[in-house]
């Protein structure tokens, strides 16, 4: 086929244009890069620093606990991860949402109120987090506060509404809670969770951890907990039951155990 003279410039004159958008498309991989290693090879997990928590919306001041679980539902009603948790006052308050600025986290949260779905609301900064304070007083730091703040949470009776618990929701609702109390915006189901974070060995685990179970049998992954230490874990075991703290020595839990996870580290 013949090519004609003005066909040849014009391809010449759109080349540096493909090339340019090749480079972009390289660029554009958020958190990972694209890898030179053949399709096989899988990608390491990102790093804690890819789930770090922006600006967050809490409202409410709950002596209920149920009064603040239905705001939860309404607000994941909405598309929100919403979450409760006691406060030091003693009180039951609510947490959503996850901005990149001071602007829209006000935005959104003004919209809320005129809707008349909150009736208050207090702006979280990401300074405020245990996360923010790693790089100062160390991983241990974090852990520890990671592992605080699930004690906080045993005793409560912990219910997530509208969520089928074949996917473990109850349960990773608990360590999303946790995670996001601490300034990581952790996955909300426990599946999603177990594929996104780092692959832990048993014998090598350290509190703030997860832990993953196939509750129903098989590899299916169905039950999270935050490892405690001491061969412990807290989790929600079942809707509307208590947060507890169980073993991983326990014949159950030992003999449905999947596997951990951690998001810690930059490794």
């Amino acid at each position: 086929m013949k090519i004609s003279k003005h066909h040849s410039l014009h391809m010449a004159f759109l080349w540096p244009f493909f090339l340019l958008l090749l480079v972009q498309l390289m660029l554009t991989t958020g958190c990972s890069t694209l890898s030179p290693t053949p399709v096989k090879t899988a990608l390491a997990p990102p790093s804690s620093d890819c789930y770090r928590l922006g600006y967050t919306i809490q409202a409410g001041a709950f002596t209920d606990v149920e009064h603040a679980a239905r705001l939860s539902r309404t607000l994941e009603n909405q598309g929100l991860n919403a979450y409760f948790f006691r406060h030091s006052s003693g009180l039951y308050k609510v947490r959503f949402g996850n901005y990149p600025s001071l602007q829209e986290a006000t935005r959104q949260a003004e919209n809320f109120l005129r809707a008349g779905i909150i009736s208050d609301y207090y702006l979280v900064a990401p300074e405020s987090y245990a996360l923010a304070k790693r790089d100062e007083l160390g991983e241990e730091y974090l852990r520890d506060q990671l592992l605080d703040t699930a004690v906080e949470f045993v005793g409560i009776r912990y219910k997530w509404g509208g969520v089928s618990q074949e996917d473990g929701f109850d349960c990773s609702g608990l360590t999303m809670a946790v995670y996001q109390l601490n300034g990581l915006d952790l996955p909300r189901t426990s599946k999603s969770q177990f594929h996104s974070g780092k692959p832990v060995d048993k014998d090598e685990l350290k509190k703030g951890d997860l832990v993953f179970f196939a509750t129903r049998g098989g590899k299916r992954i169905t039950h999270v907990g935050i490892y405690a230490g001491n061969n412990t874990f807290i989790h929600a075991p079942r809707k509307g039951k208590q947060i507890e703290t169980s073993s991983l020595s326990s014949k159950y839990f030992a003999s449905h155990f999947i596997g951990a996870r951690t998001f810690l580290g930059n490794s």
